[in-house]
């Protein structure tokens, strides 16, 4: 394990919302984090769809992560921002958020991500998000 994976997932262990969502890290590198989740019907909405508040928590740490990657040693970053399209109904057996980092500033790192959904081997993606993330004192 790399420093660089061992940071990140650290990280993502001690985050209380990731836990209680089933959520876990599937993938570290510079500038790119993705993380799994398994469908639930406890993380479903009325009509049997993963919550978007579900789908917006995994990307918008899925963005995060990748952007504590290109952050100094020492220091954290925190969401400031984030827009996200539901592009169409959340059904799969699971998914994955995937975020990447698209310009790494000294104060504000700007990120894009997709959720996409898998069922029956089918992939298609079901949200996209543009964030940005303030680089602040650990």
């Amino acid at each position: 394990m790399t420093d660089l994976q061992q940071r990140i997932g650290n990280s993502f262990n001690a985050q209380g919302l990731m836990a209680t969502l089933g959520a876990q890290l599937a993938s570290v590198a510079a500038g790119e984090v993705q993380i799994a989740l398994p469908f639930s019907t406890r993380l479903s909405q009325q009509h049997g769809y993963l919550h978007a508040g579900a789908t917006t928590s995994i990307l918008d740490s899925a963005c995060g992560y990748a952007a504590l990657t290109k952050a100094p040693a020492g220091r954290e970053v925190v969401s400031v921002e984030f827009k996200i399209n539901l592009l169409r109904p959340a059904i799969g057996e699971h998914f994955l958020a995937i975020g990447r980092v698209q310009n790494a500033g000294r104060t504000l790192i700007i990120c894009n991500g997709e959720v996409v959904a898998i069922n029956a081997g089918q992939r298609k993606v079901v949200a996209l998000m543009q964030a940005t993330m303030m680089v602040v004192a650990a």
